[in-house]
């Protein structure tokens, strides 16, 4: 359990450095100067800019496809780490029971068993780190598109549907922070994480999507509402039960 939190705290720090590299209030241009703002941002930023000039400078849509574009992208990598997540969910019945079996503290034991714990991780296929190492890699991405959109000018000069996308708007947080919501319990329902920390985070993280979007230009609460349904989806049906799973609990139903 430290782990997932000393993780979760790693990647909040690497989100805030990540977000800070550069200065935001600087608006994104092919004379950007710095590795993250020439291979990163800017390309992505070139790449909104493309697909709204094909769609009549429609910038919201232009944001909405590249969204889309940027989650298909790291699409297998999204799939590694919840198939991981919900690996190591069914082996935490036998960890616990191995937890209790070597429950004292000396080194010995401790000893012994960490290496109970590698077998059955080595029998089930499971890797513990699998989970994270996608995480790492698709964090970038994300934090480049999210500055894309927030220091292309463009964007901030046009409207859609009904707001304005360089001016926050009072709708789209809370429509993102429900769909993140929704995303977390869905993906909490169905790898069988019941953790009290990570409940906790299920409040906290939707809370502060609300927050930032009540700030934030509309076009980043646009980013946010479109990548979270996304993800919604994708949670959806990568971890919809196999029917050979479904059978057997509707058999283990029917017996009881």
């Amino acid at each position: 359990m430290r782990r997932k939190i000393v993780l979760i705290t790693t990647l909040l720090l690497l989100v805030t450095v990540l977000a800070g590299c550069g200065n935001l209030q600087t608006p994104i241009t092919s004379e950007s100067e710095g590795f993250w703002n020439e291979w990163f941002i800017y390309p992505l930023s070139a790449f909104i800019t493309y697909i709204a000039g094909i769609f009549n400078n429609s910038y919201g849509l232009a944001i909405i496809i590249c969204t889309i574009l940027v989650r298909l992208l790291i699409l297998p990598l999204m799939i590694k780490q919840t198939k991981s997540s919900k690996a190591m969910q069914e082996v935490q019945p036998e960890i616990k029971k191995l937890r209790e079996k070597y429950s004292s503290k000396d080194a010995e034991t401790q000893k012994k068993l960490q290496e109970e714990t590698m077998k059955l991780f080595q029998q089930h296929k499971v890797n513990p780190l699998a989970g994270c190492f996608p995480i790492i890699i698709q964090m970038p991405i994300l934090i480049a598109f999210y500055q894309a959109v927030y220091r292309t000018e463009a964007i901030k000069q046009h409207e859609f549907l009904w707001f304005s996308l360089g001016q926050p708007d009072y709708i789209l947080p809370i429509i993102a922070a429900l769909f993140t919501f929704a995303q977390q319990k869905l993906m909490m329902g169905r790898t069988g994480n019941a953790n009290p920390q990570m409940a906790m985070m299920m409040y906290i993280f939707p809370v502060m999507i609300a927050i930032f979007g009540f700030y934030f230009p509309s076009a980043l609460a646009l980013y946010w509402v479109v990548g979270n349904l996304f993800m919604i989806i994708q949670t959806y049906f990568i971890t919809a039960p196999k029917p050979k799973e479904a059978n057997s609990n509707n058999t283990g139903g029917n017996k009881k």
